[in-house]
């Protein structure tokens, strides 16, 4: 019998751990239309303090919890948690930290305003996604990332892991939401990377770290690309000039038609 094909997705919003939203609803939706067709998934989302984890039943898992990361100089620790989604047969895991994630707020702080140090939760959260796959010794065929708290995961696999016989055959897709945020992050950002080992030229571009500059990034190192009806053309024209396969964000009831014949043509 044929090993099912892993789609690890990692995800900034899950419904119905974040409000509605087309981010959230796709990262709800779309695995669990995979997992039914024959694909074996998970997922990976950021604890913000905003999830009640009594009601979503959340619970933290010790032997992958105690890594931790640095980020700007500092020791993290990385925390995980899990909570199974309702009426489907998928976990989430959620990655924790005091510092980063206790807010009661995701992205903006109740004036609408970005946090200051978005920039290291971002790091952080794609650095402990990958690190805590390979602690569970899950191989992925296709990573799936959503959403610009993301963005920074196709670099971290494609460079920092690409001698790891782990990741060495998994592909990565990026999807684009109407999730832009107004403005730049944290300017730090790129001297908060090369900490991290990366060259000038691996992330040039990211000088200014707004919305489209970090899409660009993203797809740099994505080898497939789901856009909106709303993405903005210089993405798509990105992704266009570096022949980067794209499909567009199709409805709920279309994902089984269309997305397993994208994966797989990814894989082949």
């Amino acid at each position: 019998m044929a090993k099912k094909k892993r789609i690890l997705y990692v995800s900034q919003e899950i419904k119905p751990y974040t409000p509605s939203s087309s981010l959230s609803e796709a990262s709800r939706y779309l695995p669990q239309a995979m997992n039914e067709s024959g694909f074996e998934v998970r997922l990976f989302m950021p604890r913000f303090g905003s999830i009640n984890e009594r009601r979503h039943q959340l619970h933290e898992v010790i032997r992958l919890s105690g890594i931790n990361l640095i980020i700007n100089d500092l020791d993290q620790p990385l925390i995980i948690k899990v909570a199974s989604v309702p009426q489907a047969r998928m976990q989430v895991y959620f990655i924790d930290n005091e510092e980063y994630f206790k807010r009661k707020f995701t992205v903006v702080d109740g004036n609408g305003k970005l946090f200051e140090d978005n920039d290291e939760r971002m790091i952080f959260f794609c650095r402990g996604v990958l690190d805590t796959v390979k602690k569970l010794g899950w191989a992925p065929d296709i990573i799936h990332c959503n959403g610009w708290m993301s963005s920074l995961l196709p670099l971290y696999l494609k460079k920092q892991h690409k001698d790891d016989p782990m990741f060495s055959n998994t592909k990565v897709v990026y999807s684009d939401y109407n999730n832009a945020f107004e403005g730049e992050l944290n300017t730090k950002l790129i001297d908060k990377i090369k900490f991290d080992g990366f060259t000038d030229d691996e992330i040039s571009g990211i000088e200014t770290p707004n919305y489209v500059n970090l899409q660009k990034l993203a797809l740099k190192y994505s080898d497939g690309y789901i856009k909106t009806e709303d993405t903005p053309q210089e993405i798509t024209a990105f992704a266009t000039e570096n022949n980067i396969p794209t499909k567009d964000l199709c409805e709920k009831d279309a994902y089984k038609e269309n997305y397993p014949e994208f994966y797989n043509a990814l894989l082949d």
